[in-house]
Formats: C-alpha cells, sequence, structure tokens
C-alpha cells in the first residue's frame, strides 16, 4: 500500500506540472510551438502588412533555441496544426471579430482555457464599436483590454515609453521616439499597461499584458502600422520579447536576438 501510494503522489505530481501555462522541466526539452495568423493586406502598401511580418517575425523567433514556428493566412484549416502550440500571434483586421466571428472561435476558447499565450499587434488588438456588447466581454477576458475601432487615431511621433522598465518585454531596448499611428483611449481592463507615448496633449497606452486566471499570458500592442518600424530592432525585440513571455520561455537579459539580414526585413516589391 505504502508503494501504490507513493506512486499515486508521483503520478499527481507530474500531471499537475503540465496543467496551466507554466513549463514544467520535461516541457523545456522539447520545442515551443508558436502559431502566427495573418491575412491578405487591407491598407495601402507598406502598411498592414500582415501576412510578410508575421513570416518575418517567425525569422526572428527560430533565432530562439527551442522555438519553432508556424505561419498561417486565416485560421489554419488543419487542426493537427493547433496540437502543442504555446501561444498564438495575430497580426490582422480588428482581432475580436477575425477571430470570435471566424472558424477558430470554439478552439481558440479551448486553447485560452488551456493556458496558450496570445499576442496581438496593431489592429488585431481591437474590437469594433458596433461589436463591443456581443464580443467585447469575451475578447477582453482573453486580452485584458482592447482597443475600440474606432475611437480615435493619431499619426505622430512621440516617444516610446516604458512604464515597468524592468519587465522581459522590455529587455535589450530603450525608450526612443517612433512614428506611427496611434490608437486613442484604449479601453484596459485587466491588463497592466506596459508602453505609453503622448500624443494630441493625450498619455495613451500603446502596450499592455495580462496573466489570465488560467495561467495564460497575453500581451497587445496597438503599435504596428508602419511596416518600416518592424525594420527597427528596437521595435522587433519588443514584440519578439513579448512573444517568449507570453509562451513562458525567459527572455534573455539584453532581450531575444531579432538579427536578421536586411533582405530578409526588405518589402516585397509592390504589385
Amino acid at each position: 500500500m505504502k508503494y501504490l501510494l507513493t506512486l499515486w503522489t508521483v503520478i499527481s505530481v507530474v500531471s499537475l506540472a503540465f496543467v496551466g501555462g507554466g513549463l514544467t522541466h520535461a516541457e523545456e526539452k522539447s520545442n515551443v510551438k508558436v502559431l502566427f495568423i495573418g491575412k491578405a493586406p487591407d491598407h495601402a502598401f507598406g502598411t498592414h502588412m500582415y501576412m510578410h511580418t508575421q513570416t518575418m517575425l517567425a525569422k526572428c523567433l527560430q533565432l530562439t533555441e527551442g522555438v519553432e514556428t508556424v505561419v498561417s493566412e486565416g485560421w489554419p484549416d488543419d487542426p493537427a496544426t493547433l496540437k502543442d502550440v504555446r501561444t498564438i500571434v495575430l497580426y490582422s483586421s480588428p482581432g475580436a471579430e477575425f477571430l470570435l466571428d471566424g472558424p477558430g472561435s470554439a478552439p481558440l476558447h479551448q486553447l485560452m482555457r488551456k493556458g496558450v499565450g496570445l499576442v496581438t499587434i496593431h489592429w488585431a488588438s481591437a474590437v469594433r464599436e458596433k461589436n463591443l456588447d456581443r464580443l467585447g466581454e469575451r475578447w477582453m477576458d482573453y486580452l485584458g483590454g482592447s482597443w475600440v475601432s474606432n475611437y480615435g487615431l493619431s499619426t505622430d511621433t512621440a516617444m516610446l515609453k516604458q512604464l515597468v522598465a524592468d519587465h522581459p518585454v522590455c529587455r535589450g531596448w530603450e525608450e526612443y521616439k517612433l512614428f506611427d499611428e496611434y490608437y486613442l483611449k484604449p479601453v484596459i481592463k485587466a491588463g497592466t499597461p506596459l508602453l505609453q507615448v503622448t500624443t494630441k496633449g493625450e498619455e495613451v497606452t500603446v502596450g499592455w499584458t495580462y496573466e489570465r486566471d488560467d495561467n495564460g499570458r497575453a500581451y497587445a500592442t496597438t503599435l504596428g502600422h508602419f511596416y518600416k518600424n518592424f525594420q527597427v530592432e528596437a521595435f522587433r525585440r519588443t514584440i519578439v520579447n513579448a512573444i517568449l513571455w507570453s509562451a513562458y520561455v525567459e527572455v534573455p537579459p539584453e532581450g531575444a536576438p531579432v538579427n536578421l539580414t536586411e533582405s530578409e526585413l526588405q518589402l516585397p516589391a509592390k504589385p
């Protein structure tokens, strides 16, 4: 009986270790899978370059040992693609509608409840105002907040400020001036503001983190309108740091490696 109790204790501890978002020692030995989802462009060339940007960011992630990446245009058709995913990175039109009104709605909910991470970039960090009552609560439950499209925009040059300088997302880069399209008046319900700019006389949160009760981690940024910003090392590093953090991968003190070649960072020829 003593042997059986001991065996049951071991099995229970091992089983519990695999519940929730935290990585166990055993899991650290296997690849961490990150799923990048984008869509066809919907803005002028050089802005909202969803698929090109996701492919480029996936290359950055591959510079971190033990990270596996998959890039999908739209929600993956093959359910097997979702197997062992640790984090989903979305760069698209408003994420609430893109995910919650799309074919990925049910599987996304299952993944979120299992503690899978979620990272949203620019417009993907949004819900349309007309759908706020219908989708907002569920969307913010996953993300900790949202920008409501369209609560106001400001295209401006502003200092990108770190509100929590010792957070892993802020490793390896210092505050700098950034020209971008800033989304005004984001609604932060449960997230923690991390990045901020001042534009049109307003202090505006442009990046926040959220640690869900299911142990999943989320990072949302409203930055990323212009592709040229992704060619800035500090800008790329912030997002890659966030993806690693959301997947429970330790971010190096100097920040994640993002040193792609010039050709890898270039846009394709304008169609």
